[in-house]
């Protein structure tokens, strides 16, 4: 018996390498997404893994980890080992992590590898439907006149809606109060039920009570309006220039994943993502296709990772 096990390792080593050559997927690929399923975060990720394994024929498994503002999830995958088998998708908050949290257990800027920019899309100034404004120019005359009256609802620090908050109260000039809540929807309830006046949010989640007439909606952060939402204007219609703040979506992999595998991803994603059911899809969410990838990508984070970072710091913001 021993001489038989001795005589079949040679085919053993022979076959290692073998596997080891075989072309990436040659199985099932984790897409960790480090946010709850329902939301834009989500929405993007499976359109995203659906073409993927279209094109690709392995599974690609969307996995929700949330917790933490992304920071459970994100750990995840940098802690993977760097074999194109467990992705990150997910939005520009997940770049954030050491700016808003004291120890979120990994540096998203340094132990992330990043693949491509899937999309982007402004936010909706919600306003609850109580109060008298209807339009930007008004909401500003009115938080100036008594500023006591208004505060803002956060859903995640750092996301996109919370930079855009601390940019409206610093060219309003006021002192707002901000009131953290724990995700989007609490969020928006609130203004809804008048418990808090004003949250930014992406068209997704704030579309749907504005059109229905339980709130109002004041602006889009964007330079141009959004089709998702045609008649609201944009905040620089609504006096309000610089307030061009958006969320993003994108894919990463752990530290170190091989090039030959990320700029495969892209070079599937990018014409992908501009297919006519992706981009009714994702319009509908408010939602417009973006396509850096590799180094484009990479430096296109550390922009806009130094524009937050500034506006964090002008607001004094702490990390919690």
């Amino acid at each position: 018996m021993q001489r038989r096990a001795l005589l079949a390792l040679p085919g053993l080593a022979l076959a290692a390498p073998a596997l080891a050559q075989s072309p990436w997927p040659n199985r099932p690929v984790r897409v960790i997404v480090p946010f709850p399923p329902g939301g834009s975060t989500d929405a993007m990720s499976r359109t995203a893994a659906q073409k993927l394994q279209e094109r690709l024929g392995q599974p690609f498994v969307v996995e929700n980890r949330a917790g933490a503002n992304g920071a459970v999830g994100g750990q995840a995958v940098a802690q993977a080992a760097p074999d194109g088998y467990t992705l990150c998708a997910s939005a520009s908050i997940q770049m954030l992590g050491r700016l808003v949290m004291r120890n979120p257990g990994y540096d998203p800027m340094t132990d992330l590898t990043p693949i491509i920019r899937t999309g982007r899309g402004p936010l909706l100034l919600l306003m609850t439907a109580n109060r008298q404004p209807t339009s930007l120019q008004e909401l500003l005359a009115a938080v100036r006149a008594n500023p006591r009256e208004w505060n803002f609802a956060v859903s995640s620090l750092g996301a996109a809606g919370h930079l855009a908050t601390i940019e409206f109260i610093r060219q309003a000039g006021v002192e707002l109060t901000q009131v953290p809540y724990r995700g989007t929807a609490p969020a928006i309830t609130d203004v809804v039920a008048g418990n808090a006046q004003l949250v930014f949010e992406p068209i997704l989640a704030t579309w749907p009570p504005a059109r229905d007439g339980r709130a109002k909606a004041l602006a889009i952060t964007a330079a141009e309006r959004s089709q998702a939402a045609p008649t609201v204007p944009t905040a620089a219609e609504g006096g309000m220039p610089n307030l061009d703040i958006q969320s993003w979506w994108a894919l990463w992999g752990p530290r170190g994943l091989p090039t030959e595998i990320s700029a495969r991803i892209a070079e599937i994603l990018q014409p992908a993502m501009r297919e006519p059911d992706v981009v009714a899809r994702i319009g509908g969410l408010g939602i417009e296709q973006a396509g850096e990838a590799g180094p484009d990508f990479a430096a296109f984070i550390r922009r806009d990772f130094e524009r937050s970072q500034e506006l964090l710091r002008v607001a004094n913001f702490q990390p919690e």
